[in-house]
């Protein structure tokens, strides 16, 4: 059995997405599509518009097999983090190959890139710490560390499904039987691309923004997700400020020193801006800085609201489980090859003392609007396998 995985989010699953569960499938020869999905908040810093039971029936209905959770601890993190946890997940499901969007399919080689650093990452280190500019973000220090360390390719760590594909790449290298890996081009806009054009391709953010200004995306997304759409309670920082602001008011500042990747002074910026800003978009441009971008200050947010503190935050990652959010006929008969792993099909008293901080951060989802239990009593989602999976062209 040859089994592809995918690393996703889908916030929401759009025709994008769909191209690429079917060029997953096709170019691999697969007989099993594993995704490997965020929880209900997302690498960005952002809670998820639809929860994740909604979004991964979805993703069961438009071509892929089983649906697992990547979980908060990993989620909700930098590009490498963020990488090693999915790559992780995908690795102890035994998946052959891993499929990946990116803007350089065709001149760059992912898998050499992976041993490259796996080979020098004692000389990157040293790059990384004796730039000159200690100030510019992650993505810009990357990009020059790598013009000195592996001159001979040219690296531009600004573009996010570049910079997750080049992460995907060094931790499956880490790995005694890494992963094919299978980066296919992104078609129709770009990741940060805002405009709904008449084009059937649009970007989640455009689709997101769309949404808020009541416009149609009929022509973006499959069937299942405009349902999903019309139906659900729509979750963004909107509905969590409140929240959010609460948190900080009443927090000190000593306590706020313990929330993971609280540093250098962050909290007292959030907790000044939180006195002075109406709404989140005006909180974040009060705390941003060159060095802490927006994504950062929205990934410190999630922190707080979850109140995720750093101790907690690293004795989480080194629980090993799966938690299974749905399979089709296909991907149940590729679970029961799985008998030796920690699979949580359902999640009780027991694998809640395991999944921390994915049930905290599943009953706080719950309270930015009209969203049905996340946690308890829920099991995965079955689709009947579909024998003419949905074409897209």
């Amino acid at each position: 059995m040859k089994v592809c995985g995918i690393i996703v989010e889908y916030n929401p699953f759009h025709n994008g997405h769909l191209y690429h569960v079917q060029q997953a499938r096709e170019r691999t020869g697969a007989d099993v599509v594993i995704a490997v999905m965020s929880g209900n908040f997302l690498q960005r810093g952002e809670p998820a518009i639809l929860d994740k039971w909604q979004r991964a029936e979805v993703a069961l209905q438009n071509g892929v097999d089983l649906v697992v959770e990547l979980p908060i601890e990993w989620a909700v993190q930098s590009a490498d983090y963020f990488a090693k946890g999915a790559v992780q997940l995908l690795q102890k499901l035994n998946c052959d190959y891993l499929c990946f969007g990116t803007e350089d399919e065709a001149t760059f080689d992912y898998q050499a890139f992976g041993q490259f650093v796996l080979h020098h990452q004692d000389q990157i280190t040293k790059a990384f710490q004796e730039l000159p500019d200690q100030t510019m973000s992650y993505p810009q220090k990357m990009t020059q560390v790598f013009k000195h360390v592996y001159p001979e390719i040219s690296l531009d760590f600004s573009s996010p499904n570049h910079i997750l594909g080049l992460s995907y790449a060094k931790e499956n290298a880490t790995y005694e039987h890494p992963m094919e890996l299978v980066p296919i081009n992104r078609k129709g806009a770009g990741y940060h691309d805002e405009d709904l054009s008449e084009e059937t391709i649009a970007s989640a953010t455009a689709i997101r923004k769309a949404l808020t200004e009541s416009r149609s995306i009929s022509a973006t997304v499959p069937s299942e997700t405009e349902t999903f759409l019309k139906i659900a309670s729509l979750q963004t920082w909107t509905s969590y400020w409140p929240l959010l602001k609460y948190r900080l008011l009443s927090s000190t500042v000593d306590s706020l020193q313990k929330i993971y990747q609280m540093t250098e002074g962050l909290e007292i910026r959030m907790l000044e801006a939180a006195k002075t800003a109406n709404t989140f978009y005006e909180f974040v441009e009060q705390v941003k800085t060159k060095r802490y971008t927006w994504t950062r200050i929205q990934r410190l947010s999630c922190y707080v609201l979850l109140n995720i503190q750093k101790e907690e935050m690293r004795e989480q990652q080194m629980q090993e489980y799966i938690h299974v959010l749905g399979f089709t006929t296909a991907g149940r008969a590729c679970l029961k090859n799985k008998k030796t792993l920690a699979l949580f099909a359902k999640i009780g008293k027991k694998e809640a003392q395991v999944a921390k901080l994915l049930v905290r951060s599943d009953q706080i989802y719950r309270l930015g609007g009209e969203v049905a239990e996340q946690v308890f009593g829920r099991k995965p989602v079955f689709i009947e396998t579909i024998e003419e999976k949905k074409s897209f062209t």
